[in-house]
């Protein structure tokens, strides 16, 4: 089965998530949807200081809002910082240095800025793919605590802010790699079997595509989306698939054509009259599943995922 969720996978990315791909769908976007003014929103954009999650705060800027950059590195959010303000000629833009992988610092960040700022719409950006098993100090596996763990707490402890604001949302950047893992709850971290970084990578988008579902059935207040950029050629897609940049550096999506969805998602009106829970691609909700790839999971399970993750949240709560 993994070897057809594979292949079907590879064709239809071909077709659709490479630069043709998003140049075929872009003739049917409107360009309306994009001309707004956010000026007075908030924004906080996490793996801020490249690729697709830089590519989204200069639009946003552009268009008034105020951006909270969340990066790691403190030289290059610097620098991202400074990108921003000069591409958008907007000072509203602010860095905060928090490791996604370290869950203490990922509930002390939320809990900070809830008291000192308000929040419009959070944006879900930052991952990380590991090639090798490899152990955070707080012993996560470090895909897994920064992909689905980071995440998850980030968006739980700042939703109570989010209700409190005009028309919130949550976007959360997955990757259409989910599409070949069905949700395997009995082991989160890889700890079964032999490790594979880019199937660890893939399970951990399956799972921001089940918590955006479990979220929105559950805060109806704010509008929930996951979706997934397409092929783009960003820093991390060189650095963790060097083989794959090799073979389709030619092919691959700009950073700004990576970024569109998840801009749309999160400023424009037409996003917000679609239903809350859905995936993206190029402007549109598509299937979470590939075509019989057996890859639906029991709502049993989807409700396990959430518990086992809120349990282990709970532990890293000050």
């Amino acid at each position: 089965m993994s070897l057809y969720r594979n292949t079907v996978w590879l064709l239809k990315g071909l077709q659709e998530y490479t630069k043709g791909g998003y140049e075929a769908a872009a003739r049917s976007f409107s360009e309306a949807d994009l001309e707004v003014n956010v000026s007075g929103r908030s924004f906080i954009i996490t793996g801020a200081n490249s690729g697709i999650g830089r590519a989204a705060a200069c639009e946003i800027a552009k268009r008034g809002g105020t951006v909270h950059l969340v990066c790691r590195n403190e030289d290059r959010a610097k620098e991202a910082r400074k990108d921003v303000v000069e591409q958008s000629k907007n000072e509203n833009v602010h860095v905060h240095l928090v490791d996604m992988s370290n869950p203490r610092k990922v509930w002390e960040f939320a809990s900070g800025f809830s008291q000192n700022h308000n929040l419009h719409v959070l944006i879900n950006n930052a991952g990380c793919m590991v090639n090798q098993r490899e152990l955070t100090e707080d012993d996560l596996e470090k895909n897994f605590a920064t992909n689905t763990l980071g995440t998850y707490i980030l968006t739980t402890a700042l939703i109570p802010t989010l209700k409190k604001s005009e028309n919130p949302r949550v976007i959360t950047v997955s990757s259409g790699g989910m599409l070949v893992q069905k949700l395997n709850v009995e082991d989160l971290q890889f700890e079964k079997g032999s490790f594979d970084g880019t199937m660890a990578y893939a399970q951990n988008k399956r799972q921001q595509v089940i918590m955006t579902e479990q979220w929105a059935a559950q805060h109806k207040e704010v509008h929930f989306s996951s979706m997934h950029p397409g092929w783009a050629d960003t820093p991390a897609v060189r650095s963790s698939m060097p083989d794959f940049y090799a073979k389709m550096k030619n092919k691959l999506r700009t950073e700004a054509q990576g970024a569109d969805t998840v801009v749309w998602l999160a400023i424009s009106d037409t996003a917000s009259r679609q239903p809350s829970g859905l995936f993206f691609q190029d402007r549109k909700a598509v299937s979470t599943h590939l075509p019989l790839a057996s890859s639906r999971t029991s709502p049993a399970e989807d409700q396990k995922l959430m518990s086992e993750l809120e349990e282990l949240a709970v532990k890293f709560k000050s």
